[in-house]
């Protein structure tokens, strides 16, 4: 499993990092000033969203260049020193692979319109039907997935936004045109590499109309020949290289098929992202609303996934935040009085599953959601164009505000906080998207007298140390408490084992502890309160946000 299992990988969104030349844009050499920070995090593998040449019509996620790096963020040499600089202290880079569209200004798509028949097979091009679109599908970003192709009777389908043109992977020149693209950075001293939404590259050649939004998904989305497609992928590319560390983001799919695309033996992907844990909070599954999360639900999905995704042989990839999520901290845990505890509850909670853990930038320092006070404050146009949606419906500009305001995509992508000044040290001008929280939250003072990012380090340290934690199997247990997430880690050949408490909620609890436990005197291998084991009885009242993980 290349070590899959003590493997800790950072995620830094390059445009909120560090900013080295005061633009208000963080950039490539931010991160290479940044290199003793980054090494004093312990971890393997740098996952790094996209820099390349874009538009930036959705934050690099439409490409136009994959193999040149967009100027904003720097050079090709810049690129090379970082991974350079970055291997001398043993941390591997992660590239975003966005395979399945790329940008209408990609050279691909402008041949194509200019009436190259090569060019135009490398998108999916349709007359329309009776004097409309060619099917009824819609985009992932508001309106139909169809825009017009130039000035002939042609659309071209977008899943995405309008000016990301999905790509034909039945066109065998469009894998190869893609396989080339891993390739090349791989020839940089890339290993790692984060494929975008890649399971909704099996469309079928014959795109019918849906029945309905669910049934739509199901046209485009796990489709058997997403398997055939990485198999190719792996084979003619990443797979050739034994440290290759891969994850495949994967949109609305199923354990079964998470299972099946990471089996090691069917060579596709080390792991797979997915979602449903984080749409707990989601009234009737709109994003766009506000409700206290469902900890049943959370949990349920969180240990359920988990564990059978162990049992199938397949491999998860771990995570609360990122660049498209608010943080979690707003989301699962207490940003006033229990701000510390519950960043390290939710540590404790994720870092003892099975599987890779992912750190999002300034989850180490307990980062929180900014403190907005108008819609102009904010900058995605998926959360501009909610707004917009949400006042059409009737919503009072009040609470349209406090909705975004909860769930917005930016929340995550205020720049790093890495002092308590104006722009927290980020940028010596006005950043890109505001920072709020600094004179509280930040990389000096969490360094000098924090105690989130430290004990982080515990988790980062026990990952690598305990094999229960690297290779073991797990089972749920104490499924229908109300506020404890709680379960064991176990090896088949070993009678060493490892039980996790976590108090999801700011009242105390009280938990039965399996006899084996008590009676065995267990050894607390991290907690987030001080922990006497010599008390540890058959129960044990768990304090506001107490996360406690014992061993036998």
């Amino acid at each position: 499993m290349n070590n899959l299992g003590k493997k800790v990988i950072y995620q830094i969104y390059p445009k909120s990092f560090y900013d080295s030349n005061n633009d208000g844009i963080g950039d490539l050499r931010g991160i290479i000033e940044k290199i003793d920070y980054i090494k004093k995090l312990n971890v393997d593998m740098i996952w790094f969203n996209p820099f390349f040449v874009s538009p930036q019509n959705d934050n690099g996620y439409d490409i136009a260049d994959y193999k040149k790096i967009d100027p904003r963020f720097g050079t090709m040499a810049d690129f090379e020193e970082l991974v350079a600089k970055l291997k001398e202290i043993n941390i591997g880079v992660m590239l975003d692979m966005v395979l399945n569209h790329c940008s209408t200004e990609h050279e691909w798509f402008k041949k194509a319109l200019a009436g190259d028949k090569k060019y135009q097979d490398f998108f999916y091009l349709r007359k329309g039907k009776n004097g409309k679109l060619p099917n009824n599908w819609q985009s992932k970003f508001g309106g139909p997935a169809w825009a017009k192709f130039g000035d002939s009777d042609y659309y071209y389908l977008h899943l995405y936004g309008p000016t990301q043109a999905d790509l034909n992977w039945h066109n065998p020149h469009v894998r190869k045109a893609l396989i080339d693209v891993v390739n090349f950075w791989r020839a940089k001293g890339v290993h790692g590499f984060r494929f975008d939404v890649i399971n909704v590259t099996g469309k079928d050649e014959k795109l019918v109309d849906s029945i309905n939004p669910t049934q739509e998904k199901s046209l485009y989305t796990d489709t058997p020949i997403v398997q055939d497609y990485l198999k190719q992928l792996n084979k003619e590319s990443f797979g050739q290289d034994p440290d290759s560390v891969t994850v495949g983001e994967m949109s609305s799919t199923t354990i079964e098929n998470s299972i099946a695309y990471t089996r090691p033996q069917d060579h596709e992907l080390s792991m797979v992202f997915t979602f449903h844990h984080l749409k707990v909070d989601y009234k009737d599954g709109e994003k766009w609303s506000i409700m206290p999360f469902n900890f049943k639900k959370l949990k349920d999905i969180m240990l359920t996934w988990n564990s059978k995704i162990d049992q199938g042989g397949g491999w998860q990839a771990l995570f609360w935040n990122n660049h498209d999520q608010p943080w979690a901290l707003n989301r699962f845990g207490n940003t006033g009085k229990y701000r510390v505890q519950s960043a390290q509850m939710l540590a404790v909670a994720l870092h003892f599953l099975k599987g890779t853990p992912y750190i999002y930038m300034g989850e180490e320092l307990g980062m929180m959601d900014p403190h907005y006070k108008s819609i102009d404050d904010y900058v995605d146009i998926e959360a501009l164009n909610a707004y917009q949606e949400l006042l059409d419906k009737g919503i009072d500009k009040k609470q349209a505000f406090k909705i975004i305001n909860a769930k917005a995509r930016d929340n995550s992508r205020v720049p790093m906080h890495w002092d308590d000044s104006e722009y927290a040290g980020f940028s010596n001008v006005k950043p890109w998207l505001m920072p709020t929280d600094q004179d509280r939250i930040n990389v000096k003072k969490e360094l000098a007298q924090g105690e989130i990012f430290n004990f982080y380090q515990k988790l980062i340290k026990l990952r690598k140390t305990e094999k229960l934690i690297s290779d073991g199997h797990i089972k749920p247990l104490l499924q229908d408490h109300d506020s404890v997430m709680a379960y064991e880690r176990y090896l088949d050949d070993s009678k060493q084992k490892i039980i996790v408490l976590a108090n999801f909620f700011d009242k105390e609890t009280k938990v039965q502890i399996p006899a084996e436990f008590a009676q065995n005197k267990a050894k607390v291998l991290i907690s987030n309160y001080p922990n006497d084991t010599s008390k540890l009885s058959d129960s044990l009242t768990l304090k506001p946000y107490e996360a406690v993980a014992f061993k036998i």
